[in-house]
């Protein structure tokens, strides 16, 4: 089995966002950046996070686990402070988002759970916990969507092996030649069935 361990030179391709993990439970009021946040299902619709530390290894995972609820928050370029502030501590030693409320960030609390979410943000998620499974070091935690909002004038944070970008220019599929040739030469090579 290989281990690939945080900070390998081997996984710095990666390219995620960052998902602002909000949660209350007996730990309180938390935020944390988790960069392995995204869409698993479209229908019905489910996204899932990953928090290393198994169900109980972060003050995040123990209040989703308590509180079967939990927000995302995909962090807008504008918001590389509040990740690095929500990914450089535990909920367990730091107010943080106290801590980001004195920095000037805002929040609010979801509509249907009363999830916290954080302003200014990319896109905006309530979730119910769905399901947890432990997988290696990380647990993922399957949300189900019930309320989504998105503010089409911010772009999402990227980051790749420690470090923030934004989106850069827009790459624009093949010409319509090329994708006539592709769906030719599919033809071409179908397999007989």
């Amino acid at each position: 089995m290989m281990d690939l361990g945080w900070g390998n030179e081997q996984a710095s391709k990666f390219v995620t966002n960052v998902g602002l993990v909000t949660s209350n439970g007996k730990n309180g009021l938390d935020i944390m950046a988790a960069e392995w946040t995204y869409y698993v299902s479209w229908s019905p619709a489910l996204i899932s996070v990953h928090i290393g530390g198994g169900m109980t290894g972060k003050a995040t995972s123990e209040n989703i686990m308590d509180t079967k609820v939990f927000g995302v928050s995909i962090a807008s370029t504008e918001q590389n402070v509040i990740s690095s502030v929500a990914g450089g501590s535990s909920g367990r030693d730091i107010d943080k988002v106290s801590l980001l409320k004195e920095l000037g960030y805002n929040f609010s609390a979801g509509k249907e759970t009363g999830a916290l979410l954080v302003d200014g943000s990319a896109t905006k998620i309530e979730c119910r916990l769905k399901e947890a499974i432990t997988l290696g070091d990380h647990t993922m935690f399957i949300g189900e969507i019930v309320s989504i909002e998105t503010d089409k004038s911010k772009s999402p944070l990227a980051f790749s092996f420690g470090k923030y970008y934004s989106l850069g220019e827009h790459m624009h599929k093949p010409d319509q030649a090329v994708l006539d040739r592709i769906e030719a030469l599919k033809a071409k090579h179908a397999k007989k069935k």
